[in-house]
């Protein structure tokens, strides 16, 4: 059958090649018994592929179902897909056939097949490879004879890569792909579906269609339409409804398209589990501040030892050393030595003594209690924000409660 002919059939507007490759792979497809996996952004229009693949297969007599897997409650999910046993759970007061056995040599079409818990895809994986199934509740095996075409607009390779999705059932159900493009990708496409959209909504509220002048086709061809077809749907809806006059312009036009996203900055994923573990009490906090420190020490050790290995020239001193001196001195603004050391001058380096060494020496020595440190730092918190608590909880990383208990715990005045 030509491709324009199956367009007409089942309401499928556009001429983009896309478009035409991917009804002209479900027709191909249609006679065998493959399993086909669709892919491509939320409201693409992927539903569509499943009625022509079913009604061109030898299977278009028997039952087509479709299954939300996204819309099913992850404890209901295996009950609805294979059925269960009465008595097999709290409230099943009765045998029930779950889908697979009802659409025996029938087409399954499972939508949003990436939401699928990982123990369900492992009978999902068994139906595919041996055709058997078993209810929830019971220990007999079931044999069904199913055609199963999926969906989805997850990237499945990398929930794959992420443990979310098996890559056995992955590449089984992979059998053959058909991709969905993106509406902004089908430019030529998106001002035929605007007026196949007016004008069943004008035939719907009985009044005349939208036309758009050339400035607004231009503007609806330049959009990105994240929302595809569904949102291009939506839009047309709302104008029909809204605007009084027909003929819309593009400044009327911009009223109704969101703002596009395409100059934002990408959203920063926040992982709230990598918080807690990070920041799951103010110790670990004090903890990072010890290491810097000792990171620090280490430092000006090796500089020390420089400045003792030196043939005495100053200027080498002062030139191989200031950039570490700067860091030593100026980078942290929590200081934790309570008299600043200044950054001596080349001179002041030449003549050191092997008492100022010994006095570096003691600071490495000082005491690294815990404790100590964790009530110096609240001190130095509350007297930098002249003792109020809220802020010096959120200048040390920690809440408010916790940071009161501990003053209380260490008597802090």
């Amino acid at each position: 059958m030509e491709v324009q002919k199956i367009k007409q059939r089942f309401g499928i507007i556009g001429n983009t090649y896309a478009l035409n490759r991917a009804i002209d792979i479900a027709v191909q497809v249609s006679p065998t018994d493959l399993s086909v996996l669709i892919t491509g952004e939320s409201g693409t229009g992927k539903e569509v592929f499943p009625k022509i693949i079913h009604q061109f297969s030898s299977r278009k007599h028997a039952p087509y179902i479709p299954v939300n897997c996204g819309a099913i409650p992850e404890g209901t999910i295996d009950s609805e897909l294979f059925g269960h046993e009465k008595g097999a759970f709290t409230g099943a007061l009765s045998d029930r056939k779950g889908y697979f056995e009802v659409a025996d040599k029938g087409t399954i079409f499972l939508d949003e097949i990436g939401e699928l818990p990982l123990s369900t895809q492992v009978r999902l994986l068994r139906v595919l490879e041996t055709g058997e199934f078993i209810k929830v509740g019971s220990s007999k095996v079931l044999k069904t004879n199913v055609r199963v075409v999926a969906a989805t607009n997850v990237n499945i390779p990398k929930s794959v890569k992420e443990g979310k999705f098996r890559e056995d059932l992955f590449y089984r159900l992979n059998t053959v792909p058909i991709l969905m493009s993106p509406l902004r990708e089908r430019k030529d496409d998106i001002y035929l579906l605007f007026r196949k959209f007016a004008q069943d909504f004008a035939e719907r509220y009985r009044m005349p269609p939208l036309r758009l002048d050339e400035n607004a086709q231009q503007l609806l061809k330049n959009y990105r339409w994240p929302g595809n077809i569904r949102q291009l749907k939506n839009i047309t809806e709302q104008i029909s409804v809204i605007e009084k006059e027909r003929q819309i312009g593009a400044e009327n036009l911009q009223a109704y398209l969101p703002a596009s996203d395409e100059n934002l900055l990408p959203a920063i994923y926040s992982d709230n589990k990598k918080q807690e573990q990070s920041f799951s009490s103010e110790r670990e906090i004090l903890y990072q501040v010890l290491f810097d420190m000792k990171k620090d020490m280490t430092d000006l050790k090796k500089l020390v030892f420089d400045l003792m290995q030196k043939s005495g020239d100053a200027s080498d001193i002062q030139k191989d050393s200031a950039v570490l001196i700067h860091k030593l001195y100026k980078e942290h603004e929590m200081d934790l030595i309570h008299n600043p050391v200044e950054v001596p001058n080349s001179a002041n380096i030449t003549d050191s003594h092997d008492s100022d060494i010994q006095d570096t020496e003691v600071f490495v020595e000082e005491s690294l209690s815990l404790e100590d440190k964790e009530i110096e730092l609240i001190r130095k918190a509350l007297e930098k924000h002249k003792g109020k608590r809220k802020y010096a909880a959120q200048d040390l990383g920690i809440s408010e409660r916790t940071l009161y208990r501990k003053i209380k715990e260490y008597d802090i005045n």
